[in-house]
């Protein structure tokens, strides 16, 4: 018998704002800036690319391929992401 298996998705298990919201926080927490860009085409994903789109103002092609893996989109277009998705990007002091 053959196991059927089919590919990850997270955005499938993204529901809610409070689950999208601490996604992208450990994404941040990690540091490294291509996670932290395919978390927010997952996020977008979640919440529908082509409204992403549309509140941005960009394409939803050119937006699935910034957000992808081995996308490198602009601070701008990171910005008007995460705006779009409802959220709020801020700084605090790092413990040392």
């Amino acid at each position: 018998m053959k196991t059927k298996t089919r590919v990850y998705d997270a955005a499938e298990y993204l529901a809610t704002e409070d689950e999208m919201a601490a996604y992208l926080e450990a994404a941040l927490e990690d540091g490294e800036p291509s996670l932290v860009v395919q978390a927010l085409g997952t996020i977008a994903k979640a919440r529908g690319m082509s409204q992403i789109a549309r509140e941005t103002g960009l394409g939803r092609e050119s937006l699935y391929k910034a957000l992808s893996i081995g996308g490198n989109p602009e601070f701008a277009t990171v910005l008007k992401v995460v705006r779009a998705l409802g959220f709020r990007l801020h700084a605090e002091t790092a413990k040392r």
